[in-house]
């Protein structure tokens, strides 16, 4: 009896016993969140709203306020004609529920979208008038739950880039025949024309603007205004810099904007206007460069500048700072001051995953939006001087192929 008891308490099956000291397993996190997260900021929808809020409400204040899709709308508008007596400008997106389910598209090879809407105004310069509809943009893939997309009744998935990561890079090279240390920096945008700088085995400091030919950095200088007093004075106990200025035979700011017109559109006749419009849309035009929030946090520490985290352009204080910081490292020097303090002075590793970012999947279709409106907004403007300005509507403006 008192063995039939005993076998009766045993409970039945194998039991797992755990000698951890955490008694509570931790929960496996959402695994598809880096998707569906990144196309929620695109889209802009309630779930990345809240997303939004909540963190606020918690004290984060480096959370997007705008969706991928605002930002590009904001990047784009107004589209001006070529005198500026016309402009169209597109405000509100919105979606219409999909009219096929996921199951459908994959049954019947279709593609899983939803159709996008955007509310366009155009403006009349001339006589203030404003005509203001809402425009069908056309169908807009959506992911699934599972972070995948059905195009075409095939499941397909956007992978994610692991890319540099914006920001201002220096690097030593060893010049074969001299053995000398020679230094060179880049300054990566997000979107936009590279800035390079270097210094060569003859201890001169050259630039290169959107990588075409390179030229002596003073001339750059004195195109955002410089004189040749005020650049000794920044720069006048480094060699490398009084050579290059003894070398530099620009007269003025006049001058060394053409000079890097030619160097830019050789065969093209220059002019002071079309120079100065020129460098300011390489690198001071927010339609045509950004750095990206990561990469004006990564240019502020490093140079030790104190640009305001949404300065998405080049200033020229990042400029000044970039060639005092190769001037410095070139001549053995291990730090320079610096808006908040001193800032160390050394060179970069590319490879350490500290200067790479991951490029998500909102990210590469907000890029590819953009170019396919870029596109349209140079068909946008040739219609506006082709067609009449009283039957001028947005929907005759724009043509989403």
């Amino acid at each position: 009896m008192a063995a039939s008891r005993n076998a009766s308490a045993v409970p039945a099956g194998p039991r797992r016993v755990s000698f951890a000291r955490i008694q509570e397993p931790l929960e496996v996190p959402d695994l598809l969140a880096l998707q569906t997260e990144s196309f929620d900021w695109l889209l802009g929808n309630e779930k990345w709203k809240g997303r939004v809020e909540a963190a606020r409400q918690a004290g984060r204040r480096d959370v997007p306020t705008q969706s991928g899709l605002e930002e590009i709308f904001e990047e784009i508008s107004p589209i001006e004609d070529f005198s500026g007596t016309m402009s169209l400008s597109f405000r509100d997106h919105r979606f219409e529920p999909p009219k096929y389910s996921v199951d459908e598209c994959k049954d019947k090879d279709m593609t899983f979208s939803a159709p996008m809407f955007v509310t366009a105004e155009f403006i009349n310069n001339t006589t203030g008038e404003i005509k203001s509809q809402t425009v069908f943009m056309g169908d807009f893939p959506l992911m699934t739950p599972k972070g995948t997309f059905i195009i075409n009744g095939t499941e397909r998935v956007v992978v994610s880039q692991l890319v540099r990561s914006p920001g201002v890079y220096f690097e030593r090279n060893v010049d074969k025949t001299s053995d000398k240390d020679l230094y060179g920096c880049k300054v990566i945008p997000s979107r936009g024309a590279w800035l390079e700088f270097e210094i060569d085995k003859r201890d001169s400091v050259g630039v290169r603007i959107d990588r075409k030919r390179k030229q002596a950095v003073t001339v750059l200088l004195k195109a955002l205004g410089w004189t040749n007093d005020q650049i000794l004075e920044r720069f006048g106990q480094y060699e490398s810099m009084r050579a290059t200025l003894e070398k530099d035979h620009t007269a003025g700011q006049d001058d060394a904007l053409l000079d890097i017109y030619r160097k830019l559109r050789p065969g093209e006749p220059p002019t002071k206007e079309s120079a100065q419009t020129l460098l300011e849309n390489l690198y001071f035009n927010p339609k045509r460069y950004d750095l990206a929030k990561v990469g004006r946090y990564k240019i502020n520490k490093k140079l030790g500048v104190d640009s305001e985290i949404t300065q998405g352009t080049l200033t020229e204080e990042d400029i000044v700072a970039t060639i005092e910081y190769i001037v410095r490292l070139h001549a053995g020097e291990e730090s320079m001051p610096g808006a908040n303090g001193e800032v160390i002075v050394e060179v970069d590793d590319i490879d350490h995953f500290g200067n790479r970012r991951l490029r998500s999947v909102g990210e590469l279709i907000q890029n590819q939006v953009r170019l396919g409106l870029a596109r349209m907004e140079r068909v946008v403007r040739e219609r506006m001087t082709t067609q009449d300005v009283e039957a001028i509507t947005p929907q005759t403006l724009i043509n989403i192929r």
